[in-house]
């Protein structure tokens, strides 16, 4: 499977003007390609790599340049290769000549933490191994690929390349679990990490494993578990796997305007509230991981020991050691979805490792405060730029 898209503005549907960045450039063209990097049950799991634009589209000789490979947020739940797209990352990436990668993954549940860990490793697989020959059949129109789309026209010769040498992993949110997991387990290992406020610095934590009774997530409203029996373990084995599931909301219309429509989207929150969410993470229903830690006496301390040995792998703050790639955190002091101290805590064990680790806290800041517009006054491209120059700087194999 192949899509393309080249040279693509945005415009704002208003004025029908190009966006213009904070720079007050034009936003970025864009060279988009979609592939399948894995099947699971005869579906494709699929990721788009953006390569930067080049100034001369004539054929030229390949030019190896580092990627970051993406992983969206969601909870683990809910999300595709779009969602919550960091469209401030990717442009300053590509500005940098850095190929972006963003990449489903199965969702939970069904499957668990262990089937995610498995598409994190296939993901490192294809793009240092098979994703630039994909992308030469691409652009030579060989390889059996499908069609452009209706309205497309045949790709303009592309030279960037990835450098297997040169990758590195970003999510944000429950992608920032999963770029802490590629960190463990994925070949070849990221050469850097970016986390913006990602879970998993502090997985075996009360805030995963004990109910809630009071609204604990920007103040809303608790959750009536009822409306989504078919999600609640034993009746959530029986659900379709499936990596790629889309933001949908009603319509203004609707009683509650612009409520979600797609039901996963109620999915993580639910799960913490009812201090089980690391059950679907592990697998582990009977005996309930989730109910066996909230059993142990408070002075057990959370150390690795409650956690069954088969399910450590899924834990990072279990996993630090001296190998693990440089590392920048970014997380908001008033994050009520995924507390701030979680990106301490692994902040700390990074540090105690030896590891070039940085942790930058943005005040006051919520859950997913890079989408939107920062409070009147502030800005966040002092931020964002100190971000990506962390990224190129140890993206670069020359680093020392």
């Amino acid at each position: 499977m192949l899509t393309f898209i080249l040279d693509h503005l945005q415009y704002d549907v208003g004025s029908n003007q190009p966006i213009r960045h904070e720079n007050g450039t034009e936003s970025d063209s864009k060279c988009i390609f979609a592939f399948d990097y894995k099947h699971i049950g005869g579906k494709p799991v699929v990721l788009e790599a953006y390569l930067p634009v080049p100034q001369d589209c004539g054929p030229q000789s390949p030019i190896r340049r580092p990627a970051i490979i993406y992983f969206h947020g969601g909870s683990l739940t809910v999300g595709n290769r779009q969602s919550w797209f960091p469209t401030w990352l990717q442009t300053r990436l590509s500005a940098e000549k850095v190929i972006f990668i963003s990449a489903d993954y199965r969702l939970m549940p069904p499957v668990t933490g262990h089937d995610i860990v498995e598409d994190i490793q296939d993901v490192f697989r294809f793009v240092a191994t098979s994703l630039n020959n994909r992308l030469d059949e691409a652009m030579s129109n060989k390889g059996g690929v499908d069609p452009i789309p209706a309205g497309g026209t045949l790709s303009r010769w592309n030279p960037y390349r990835v450098d297997p040498e040169a990758i590195g992993v970003a999510g944000t949110s429950a992608g920032g679990l999963c770029a802490y997991l590629a960190c463990m387990h994925a070949d070849p290992k990221p050469r850097v990490v970016l986390s913006m406020y990602g879970s998993g610095g502090k997985l075996y934590s009360p805030h995963y494993f004990k109910p809630k009774s009071e609204p604990f997530f920007r103040g809303r409203e608790l959750i009536d578990p009822q409306q989504f029996h078919s999600f609640l373990y034993p009746q959530s084995f029986e659900l379709e796997s499936i990596s790629d599931s889309p933001l949908a909301y009603h319509p203004p219309t609707y009683v509650i305007p612009g409520y979600p429509s797609n039901p996963r989207m109620f999915l993580g929150p639910l799960y913490l509230q009812l201090g089980t969410y690391l059950d679907y993470y592990t697998g582990m229903h009977e005996p309930s991981l989730s109910a066996y830690l909230r059993s142990l006496p408070v002075h057990t301390g959370l150390h690795a020991d409650p956690i069954p040995e088969q399910h450590r792998r899924l834990f990072p703050q279990f996993g630090v050691t001296s190998s693990w790639p440089p590392t920048c955190l970014v997380h908001g002091s008033s994050d009520t979805a995924v507390l701030v101290e979680e990106s301490r805590h692994l902040h700390s064990l990074l540090v105690a490792a030896n590891v070039d680790v940085e942790l930058w806290e943005v005040d006051g800041a919520e859950h997913s405060f890079d989408y939107a517009p920062p409070a009147e006054g502030t800005s966040y491209e002092g931020l964002f730029r100190d971000v990506v120059k962390f990224l190129v700087d140890h993206l670069d194999p020359s680093f020392a």
